[in-house]
Order: C-alpha cells, then sequence, then structure tokens
C-alpha cells in the first residue's frame, strides 16, 4: 500500500492547495496519484470513460467556475488519447494541467511514445517531477497555467512515482502577474483619442470578447455605453458581458440576427475590449462598414485585425476606466435610444417542418427555448448545429455558454463537456446541444453526462442522420455524399440504457416533454435527451456565410 509521502502523494498535496477538482480516467501510470487524491478528502476526482473526456471536462469546469482545470491519464495510449483536447486548450488559451504517468527514468518500453515531443506539436509544455521536488515543480505547472493561460503537462514517470520522498511541507503559495495597465505615451495618448472618438461620435458601437469577461470589465463597459450612448454586442464568446439589455444586439458575427448586423454596419466608431476580431465575429471581413473606425484593447502584442486603426495593448478593465476617465462631455442624443434592441435581436422562427418532411431546426429551438430553465448552462458540441443554441438560447453571462472544440473546430467533445459544467455550477441546469456525427464520437462519456448531471441535465441531438457541416459546404459542391451521411440512430433508446430518459422528436407537439419535465422536482426526473429528428435542408446563417466564402 502507498505511503502519504511518496512522490505521488507529493503531487496531490500540492495539487489539493491549488484545485478542488481532477477529472480523468485511472490507468498504470497515475494510479498512485489517484489513490493519494482520494485519501487526501481534499479533492473531488470526477471518473469519465475516455481520456479526452477528462481534458474535456476540465476545460469545461474552467470555463463555467474560472478555477484552475486540471485532468489526469495514464502514459502511452491513455496520454496520445488527450491530445485533440489538449490542442483545444491551447488554441482557447485554457489554463489547464494535465497530470500523466510517464516512461521510467531508465528509458522507454516498447509501449511508450515521446510524450514531451506530442506536448509540444499541440502546444502544450512538459515539467516532470523528481523524488525531490514534486510539490515545487506541481506548482510551477500551475503557475505556468495560469500565468499564461495555456495547458500544460505535469509528468510522473513511472519509476519515480512510488519513491519515498518525506512529509511533503506546505504548499508555496502561487505567484500570478497582475492585470496590466496601459503605460507609455503612446497608450496615454490613444486613450485620449478613444474617449474624444467616442465622445463626438454619432453612432458609436463597443464589442467585447472573453477577454472583457476574464477581466472583469463588464460593469465598467456598462458604465462606458451608458456615457456615451452606444450600441453594444458581443461575441460569442463574451455574450451577456454588457449589463444593459435594453440596447445590446446580442452576439456578433454569424450567430446574430441580419438586422443587428447590418445596424453595427452604419457604426462611426466602434471600440473592440477584449476580442480577437475572428473571420466569423468579423463576417469575413462584412462586420463593418467602410466609414467606421475602429479601435481594439486587447493584451496581444499588435491589433488582430487590419481594420483596426488605433490599438492599445492592456487589460480590458483598466483601458476601460482609463477611456472613462478621459471622455469628453457629450452632448446631443444618444444613438442607443433610438434603436429598438428586441426587435433588432429577433432571429427567423422557422416554419414547423422543412421541405423533406423532417422538423425545422429554428423552430425546434425556438421551442426548447420557452421551456428551458432560467437558471442554465448551455454546452455545444462542434458542427453545422452550433448556430442553433447560439442564436436561440441565450445565457445570463459568457461563464454560461461554452463551445469546447470551437478553437480547434473539433467535433465530438460535447458529452463529457457536460460532467465539467455541471461540476463547476451544481446549482443550475445544463444544456447539452451536439449533433449526430458528433454525439456518436462522444458516445463513450454519454454515461458519464448522465451521472454527473442526472435530473438537471438535458441533452439535445440534432440527429440529421448526416455530417451537416460537410453536406452543406461539399455536398452542394458536387462531391460524393455517401461519406457524408450516418445511418438513423435511436440517441433516445441510447439514453435510456445509461439511465436517462429519452424523447424521440419528430413533431413540435413531442417537446411538450420538456416543459413537464422542467416543472417536476429536480429529485424526481432523470436526465432528459430529446433526439430531434431535423432537416438538412435549413442551413445556418453563419454556414452560409462560410459557404459564400468558399464559392
Amino acid at each position: 500500500m502507498p505511503t502519504d509521502t511518496s512522490v505521488s502523494a507529493h503531487v496531490a498535496h500540492a495539487l489539493a492547495a491549488h484545485a478542488g477538482h481532477v477529472f480523468g480516467v485511472m490507468g498504470n501510470g497515475n494510479a498512485y496519484l489517484l489513490d493519494a487524491l482520494e485519501r487526501s478528502r481534499r479533492v473531488t476526482f470526477t471518473a469519465v470513460r475516455h481520456e479526452a473526456g477528462g481534458v474535456v471536462a476540465a476545460d469545461a469546469h474552467f470555463r463555467a467556475s474560472g478555477r484552475i482545470a486540471i485532468a489526469t491519464a495514464t502514459y502511452g495510449a491513455g496520454f496520445t488519447n488527450t491530445l485533440t483536447p489538449l490542442a483545444e486548450a491551447a488554441q482557447a488559451h485554457v489554463p489547464l494541467v494535465l497530470v500523466v504517468g510517464d516512461e521510467p527514468t531508465s528509458g522507454p518500453r516498447p509501449w511508450d511514445v515521446d510524450q514531451i515531443a506530442l506536448s509540444s506539436a499541440v502546444g502544450a509544455r512538459t515539467y516532470t517531477v523528481g523524488r525531490a521536488d514534486a510539490v515545487a515543480t506541481t506548482v510551477i505547472a500551475i503557475e505556468h497555467a495560469l500565468s499564461y493561460s495555456v495547458p500544460v503537462v505535469l509528468a510522473i514517470p513511472y519509476d519515480v512515482a512510488t519513491l519515498e520522498a518525506g512529509e511533503p511541507g506546505a504548499v508555496p503559495a502561487l505567484r500570478l502577474p497582475t492585470a496590466v495597465a496601459p503605460a507609455g505615451a503612446v497608450s496615454t495618448a490613444r486613450i485620449a483619442d478613444i474617449a474624444t472618438a467616442l465622445a463626438s461620435a454619432e453612432r458609436p458601437y463597443l464589442l467585447a470578447g472573453r477577454g472583457a469577461h476574464l477581466s472583469g470589465a463588464g460593469e465598467v463597459l456598462g458604465a462606458l455605453a451608458a456615457a456615451t450612448g452606444a450600441v453594444t454586442s458581443s461575441t460569442a464568446l463574451g455574450r451577456g458581458v454588457f449589463p444593459e439589455t435594453a440596447y445590446d444586439l446580442g452576439v456578433t458575427g454569424g450567430f446574430g440576427a441580419e438586422d443587428a448586423m447590418e445596424l453595427i454596419r452604419t457604426a462611426d466608431v466602434a471600440v473592440v475590449f477584449g476580442a480577437a476580431l475572428n473571420q466569423f465575429t468579423m463576417r469575413f471581413g462584412a462586420l463593418f462598414g467602410p466609414d467606421t473606425r475602429v479601435f481594439q484593447v486587447d493584451i496581444s502584442p499588435t491589433a488582430t485585425h487590419p481594420v483596426v486603426s488605433g490599438y492599445v495593448r492592456g487589460d480590458a478593465r483598466l483601458t476601460a476606466e482609463a477611456i472613462l476617465a478621459e471622455l469628453p462631455e457629450r452632448s446631443g442624443p444618444a444613438w442607443r435610444e433610438s434603436i429598438d434592441a428586441d426587435a433588432l435581436r429577433r432571429q427567423e422562427p422557422g416554419a414547423d417542418l422543412a421541405d423533406d418532411g423532417r422538423l425545422d431546426p429554428r423552430s425546434v429551438a425556438v421551442r426548447i427555448a420557452e421551456s428551458l430553465p432560467e437558471d442554465r448552462v448551455v454546452v455545444t458540441d462542434g458542427g453545422h448545429f452550433i448556430g442553433w443554441a447560439n442564436m436561440y438560447w441565450p445565457v445570463a453571462s459568457p461563464d454560461r455558454m461554452m463551445m469546447v472544440g470551437t478553437a480547434y473546430q473539433s467535433i465530438g467533445l460535447g458529452f463529457p463537456s457536460v460532467v465539467g459544467a455541471a461540476a463547476a455550477r451544481p446549482e443550475s441546469t445544463v444544456v447539452l446541444s451536439t449533433g449526430d456525427g458528433g454525439g456518436l464520437m462522444a458516445l463513450s462519456d454519454l454515461e458519464s453526462a448522465v451521472r454527473a448531471a442526472g435530473g438537471r441535465g438535458i441533452g439535445v441531438v440534432w440527429n440529421d442522420g448526416a455530417y451537416g457541416a460537410e453536406v452543406n459546404l461539399y455536398g452542394l459542391k458536387g462531391l460524393a455524399t455517401g461519406p457524408m451521411m450516418i445511418p438513423g440512430v435511436d440517441f433516445a433508446a441510447l439514453a435510456e440504457a445509461v439511465g436517462a430518459e429519452g424523447v424521440v422528436v419528430t413533431s413540435l407537439d413531442d417537446l411538450d416533454r420538456l416543459a413537464t419535465w422542467a416543472a417536476e422536482p429536480v429529485s424526481e426526473r432523470r436526465f432528459l435527451l430529446l433526439d430531434c429528428r431535423v432537416s438538412t435542408h435549413v442551413i445556418a446563417p453563419y454556414q452560409q456565410e462560410i459557404i459564400r466564402v468558399n464559392s
């Protein structure tokens, strides 16, 4: 039996000082670590059924809670199973520590691979613990992840895991950088320039992204919008960051309502806080009009899009405070008072059925929205269907809508996302949006999602019998559609097999069960999976943009 003074126990001791939850799968390489965590009773471990799911669950837990993400897997095949979500965490700038077993110090065995090289290839640095430095190395790995918002791999060599290391002692406190305020003559002048431009603008507009949320800029951005009369909106990952919805246009880009996006094109001054202005937010270059003067505030070294004419490098909250302090007195009518944001945000309701006789996903999304609990967290897998949740299911704040996999353009990470979100938000209903392709890919963690969320979990499967994005992008170009199709799958029956309640939805009336389910006590209901048989003929607006660009 392992002692509480082994190297693995030292790692567990350090993790417990700075993290509350670990997700993963046990194997030879991390068995002693998990034993130490269980014995410590200071960290909650949630088992998933696939190593990829452990990293995904940890990622989702961070996005929903803001707390460091911790996952664990064994060496070799267990480690290589984590590479896709590890790449996603790197692309999405998620501070995550993946604790893994590794080859012994004597050299690789037949089943070992160069894990350090593989980690580096997807953007993760590796720290390897030793007999004398396990606590310090673990703390350094956590500091690195949090300081640079990146995933880190913490490796425990197989022959080191059980070595006697003595009493672990006190765990050092984390030393983390503070938020960076703009400094220097150029930044000071640019802040004054932005303040003057906003004060004199007839149609000022503020756009905020995930960076604004992470910096805690919501309140000051609300004050800046009110002081300048600006219309506001957010990126998909920053939704809800502005406190006032009466003047907010919702999500910007392909998930936004067409009338709202057309209004943004008429802005004369736009200031972007904590958003990278990627191709989807920018509507492939069509978001702003030719006469819009665009400023950007971000922590990147330079502006992230050619449309930006003035850039300030700095924390979104601190920079917004500086702009507000410099703001000249404004005169004239406020642009925001002239708009009807509710009407502008309104999306197309869709028909009951599409022209092929299957459900119109827009009408399904509208009907589901009517019955969703207000206190909800939405997690969405990748695929064509990603537009429906983003367009029709508003959430209260950015940490209540997460799309693990989107940064890396991956599918199949939906079910394990439920696990992390459910752990981070135990009081909320977790709503999953996934497709049949991604759902089948992630099927190993259907049971994990059902177990983790229980009666406060809802799964919506957009079951169109196809890889919808490929049908829309390549089927329409005349490529063979056979490889794009998925034979009919009964997800309701699959859900029933692991303890959930499954409902096959072929008419809008079938969604009445969601309303009655939501009215039942949580303790008396099961995870509800809605197997929605929708049409491939209704193409999401964001996908139509991609089709136009690729035509």
